[in-house]
Formats: structure tokens, C-alpha cells, sequence
């Protein structure tokens, strides 16, 4: 990221701010928490022009908000209209690593989100930048390539539903909630690094990181941490979350990771099942996840085998800046 900017975040040079036709139509300013109602109607409305109803929730706009790697500062921007003060567009760049970085860009209006493009790219020089857009969003996915981006892998969003779940078991395996024990917790935090080290876009974070990044999320719930042990050692770990409880009625599966070394015993398999049985006792209507399609293990054969279903696809588009 780079400082070639003034304290509005507006960089000399670039179009739209610096044209007097775009700044008396439109007021650039950085978003605060106090924002989340205003971002939350533009991305709602961007949501609902590609799916046809929101894909977030309040609450999920003021945890990006409230996010401590998002530097509001100076990594975010929010549009206003100045003929009625309403929200006209929204973006970010959020640092994930050494060298690469998030970026979102969310418009409605053409001109908004040329701007939008320019200001997070020229923000993310000199790393890798990427961007989440929906299979769907044909607009999206024309502006990224026409910006130099390509599809680096897919994310599917699955489902499964949720009568009667049997939670199941194995032979020399059991399976422990983490919360409220330190050794659990350090050992569930070893096995989401190690297992997830080769995955795509893995950030390695340190236990205290880890612990304080689940913890600034208004849907997080520790007690949705289970621990899998295969004769006493740690080998398995799944996070479940609320994600999608308030909007869907859903459980969400946050993390599911198996050690290397424990792969194609089943643990997976019944970390899931015990998720899917908590979340019925819940009285959740179902259970959805996230899968990355190139994923190093053959995780998607896995969920479609224990009854999930694609509901959406999320493709990862990607630039070297």
C-alpha cells in the first residue's frame, strides 16, 4: 500500500474527486462503525441486484467494520451523494499477509465504482490484489478484467438441511468441546495452521492473533469449537459460528481441518455430522459452508457426501500489482 494520498484518502491525479462535476455530485469520506447502517445499504443493494436479496446482514457490515486488520483511515471509503446524503458506494483494501491484499468495490452507480477501482488498486500497489465476486455478477467480472484481473479459484457455498442428524462415531476417536480449556484450545489452533497451511490465500497467525481476530465478530461462539483426538492426540478441529442464524436460521462450519498425517480416517466426516447435530438441536434449519473448489484435499467430495448442496459459487479473481 502506498501514502501518494491526502487526509480524505483522495489521490491527486486520479478521475472523479478531482473533477468538479463528480465532487459536486458526490461527498468521499472515510466510514466510521457509526457508518455500518449506510454501508450495509449499499451492499444490500448490490446483493440484491446480482442474487436477488441480501448476502449479508447488518451485523456482518459492522464486524468489517469493527475488523482490527481494517484500518479505516486510511484502507476504506465510503461515497455520498450530496444531492440527498445517501450512500452511493463503499470500498476497502485490507491487508492479508505480506503480499496480497482484499479489495472491494460496491456501486450501484457506473461512475462511483470507476473511482472505487482506481483509488483500492492504487492503494494495493506493489503486492497481489484480490477480489471476491459472485458467479452471477457479470458487471463485476467484466470491470475486473478489464483491470487486468483473472479467476485464481472458486468457493462454493453449500447447504446442508437439517431433520434428524445421528452425530455418529469412531473407533479410538474422541471428540471434545475446546472452550474453556487452554490446552484444547492451543491444540485446535495448532491443527487449523498446520492443516490449513497449503491452502489457498492461508494467513499464518500466531495463537493470540488467531484468538483475537474469531473474537472481534459479532456471530463468533467459542463453544462451537470442537476438538478431535485419535488415541489422545490432537488430530482434527472444527469452528461452527452464527453467521447465518439471524437472516437464514443456520449454523455455519467456519473451520473444519484434519491433520496431514490423520487424512482419509473419517474425522472429517464426523466433526461435520457432530456440527450438523448441534446446529438441529438448535433448532437450525440447516448448516452452510465454504469450500475452495482447487482445494489440496478432495474436500467437496466430502460435504456432497454427507448431503450438502451448492447454493452459490464465489469466484476469487487476482492481479500482481
Amino acid at each position: 500500500m502506498n501514502e501518494h494520498e491526502n487526509a480524505d484518502g483522495v489521490r491527486p491525479g486520479v478521475p472523479g474527486p478531482g473533477d468538479d462535476a463528480f465532487t459536486r455530485a458526490y461527498e468521499i469520506r472515510r466510514p466510521a462503525p457509526h457508518d455500518a447502517p449506510a454501508v450495509y445499504e449499499v451492499v444490500s443493494a448490490c446483493d440484491t441486484a446480482v442474487l436477488g436479496h441480501p448476502d449479508m446482514t447488518p451485523d456482518d457490515v459492522a464486524d468489517v467494520l469493527a475488523d482490527p486488520a481494517l484500518d479505516l483511515e486510511r484502507d476504506a471509503w465510503l461515497v455520498l451523494r450530496r444531492e440527498d446524503g445517501g450512500p452511493a458506494g463503499w470500498a476497502y483494501a485490507l491487508r492479508q499477509g505480506e503480499d496480497v491484499v482484499e479489495i472491494e468495490v460496491c456501486s450501484r452507480e457506473e461512475e462511483v465504482r470507476a473511482w472505487l477501482w482506481d483509488t483500492v488498486l492504487d492503494r494495493a500497489r506493489r503486492v497481489t490484489a484480490e477480489i471476491a465476486v459472485y458467479r452471477q455478477d457479470e458487471t463485476k467480472r467484466a470491470e475486473a478484467a478489464a483491470r487486468g484481473f483473472t479467476p485464481a479459484t472458486s468457493f462454493h457455498r453449500l447447504r446442508a438441511d437439517h431433520a434428524e442428524v445421528e452425530p455418529g462415531s469412531l473407533p479410538g476417536v474422541t471428540v471434545h468441546p475446546a472452550a474453556g480449556s487452554e490446552e484444547r484450545m492451543r491444540a485446535a489452533h495448532r491443527v487449523h495452521q498446520e492443516g490449513f497451511a497449503e491452502h489457498f490465500g492461508f494467513v499464518p497467525k500466531d495463537y493470540a492473533r488467531w484468538k483475537a481476530d474469531f473474537e472481534a465478530s459479532s456471530t463468533h461462539d467459542w463453544s462451537q469449537l470442537l476438538l478431535a483426538e485419535v488415541d489422545g492426540v490432537p488430530a482434527a478441529m472444527l469452528l461452527g459460528s452464527d453467521m447465518f442464524a439471524a437472516d437464514e436460521n443456520c449454523g455455519y462450519v467456519r473451520i473444519l481441518s484434519v491433520l496431514p498425517e490423520f487424512r482419509g480416517r473419517g474425522l472429517g466426516r464426523l466433526l461435520l455430522k457432530r456440527a450438523f447435530a448441534a446446529d438441529a438441536r438448535r433448532g437450525r434449519a440447516g448448516t452452510y459452508l465454504h469450500v475452495d473448489a482447487g482445494n489440496t484435499t478432495p474436500a467437496l467430495d466430502l460435504y456432497l457426501s454427507v448431503g450438502m448442496r451448492p447454493v452459490l459459487a464465489i469466484d476469487v479473481w487476482r492481479r500482481a500489482l
